[in-house]
C-alpha cells in the first residue's frame, strides 16, 4: 500500500529581502552584499543618476536598510556557533532581569516612516479591514496589508528565532512556527490606553513605529500574575524603531496617551510544540477548531492519504 506524497510547499529565497533592493530615488534595482560590492558594481550608474557625494551614498544605504544594524548584529551573533545567553545579553538592553524583558533596535528610522505612510494610506482606503485583536479597535492586520509573507515571516524565521532560542528556550523560543502580526494605533478620540492583559502568544515583540506623542508608557507586572494583584508595575518608555521582547504570559498594559498619535507593530510569536500541550488562554489542553492561515498557532496531525490507484 502506498501513500500519496506530501504536497509541495512553495517557498522563497531569503535573498529577496536582504540582498535585493530597489533604490526608488535613483530608479534602480540593485543586488546588495555590502558597501564595497555596491560601489564596485553600481557606482558608475548611480553617479550618472545623481548619487554623487559620500553623503548621497550613505543616505542611499540608510534608506534601503529596513533592519537596524544593531538588530542584524544581534541576530548574526545568535545564529553563530558557540553563541550563548551571556554573550547575547552583552548585545541587548536588559530592561528587567527578573521579568526577562529586553530591548533592541529593530527597524531603521526611514523604514518606520515608510511603513507608517503605507499604514495611513491603507487606513484611509476603502479596503476591508479587521480589528487587530479583541482589545484594540484601531490598527491594521499585517496580512491584510500584504506584509505578512514578505516582512514578518522572514523576520521570525531568520532573525527572531535564533535570538529567542537563547533568551527563552523554556518558552518555545527555538520552535517558533507561526505568528500573528498587527499594528495598533492610539490617538485622541480613538483608543487611548490598554488595560492589563496577557498575549495569546509564547513570546512577543513590540516595536514603536512613531509618531510624535506623549504618554502611552508600557507597564509590566508578573508572569501570569492576577491583574488585581498589580501594585508596583515596571514602566517602560517607547523608543521609535526599538522593540521590547517579553514573554506572552507577562502581565502588561499601556498608560493613557496624552497627546499625538502612537503606532506600534506587535508580533505574537507562537510555538505549536508548546501550545499544543496547554492553551495559554484557558490553561487547558486545547480543543482544536479548524481555522484559516496560522489560526491561533495550534496544529493537529492530519491522517495520511491513501493512493487508491496503487491498491488496484
Amino acid at each position: 500500500m502506498a501513500t500519496a506524497g506530501a504536497p509541495r510547499r512553495f517557498c522563497r529565497c531569503a535573498c529577496f529581502y536582504t540582498e535585493n533592493l530597489y533604490a526608488a530615488r535613483y530608479g534602480l534595482h540593485v543586488r546588495f552584499r555590502g558597501e564595497q560590492q555596491l560601489r564596485r558594481d553600481y557606482g558608475p550608474i548611480l553617479r550618472s543618476r545623481g548619487c554623487v557625494s559620500t553623503k548621497d551614498f550613505q543616505q542611499l544605504l540608510a534608506e534601503d536598510a529596513a533592519l537596524a544594524p544593531e538588530f542584524l548584529a544581534v541576530a548574526e551573533y545568535s545564529a553563530s556557533p558557540g553563541a550563548d545567553l551571556k554573550g547575547l545579553l552583552q548585545r541587548l538592553e536588559t530592561v528587567s532581569e527578573e521579568k526577562r524583558i529586553y530591548r533592541v533596535p529593530v527597524f531603521s528610522a526611514p523604514f518606520c516612516q515608510a511603513l507608517l505612510e503605507e499604514l495611513e494610506h491603507f487606513e484611509q482606503s476603502d479596503m476591508p479591514k479587521g480589528r487587530p485583536n479583541t482589545m484594540n479597535n484601531y490598527g491594521v492586520l499585517l496580512h491584510e496589508l500584504g506584509l505578512d509573507e514578505p516582512l514578518v515571516t522572514p523576520l521570525r524565521e531568520r532573525f527572531l528565532q535564533p535570538l529567542m532560542a537563547l533568551l527563552y528556550p523554556d518558552c518555545g523560543g527555538g520552535q517558533l512556527d507561526s505568528h500573528r502580526a498587527f499594528v495598533v494605533k492610539y490617538a485622541l478620540g480613538q483608543d487611548l490606553e490598554l488595560g492589563c492583559h496577557y498575549d495569546n502568544a509564547e513570546l512577543t515583540l513590540n516595536v514603536a513605529l512613531g509618531k510624535v506623542f506623549t504618554g502611552g508608557t508600557l507597564y509590566f507586572g508578573g508572569f501570569f500574575q492576577a491583574p488585581t494583584a498589580l501594585t508596583e508595575p515596571l514602566e517602560v518608555e517607547h523608543v521609535v524603531g526599538q522593540g521590547i521582547l517579553h514573554r506572552g504570559g507577562q502581565l502588561h498594559g499601556a498608560r493613557p496617551l496624552a497627546t499625538g498619535e502612537r503606532w506600534n507593530l506587535v508580533i505574537w510569536l507562537r510555538a505549536s510544540s508548546v501550545r499544543n500541550r496547554l492553551c495559554p488562554m484557558c490553561c487547558r489542553k486545547p480543543d482544536l477548531v479548524d481555522d484559516e492561515g496560522f489560526g491561533d498557532g495550534f496544529t493537529r496531525e492530519e491522517p495520511a492519504t491513501v493512493d487508491v490507484c496503487a491498491l488496484t
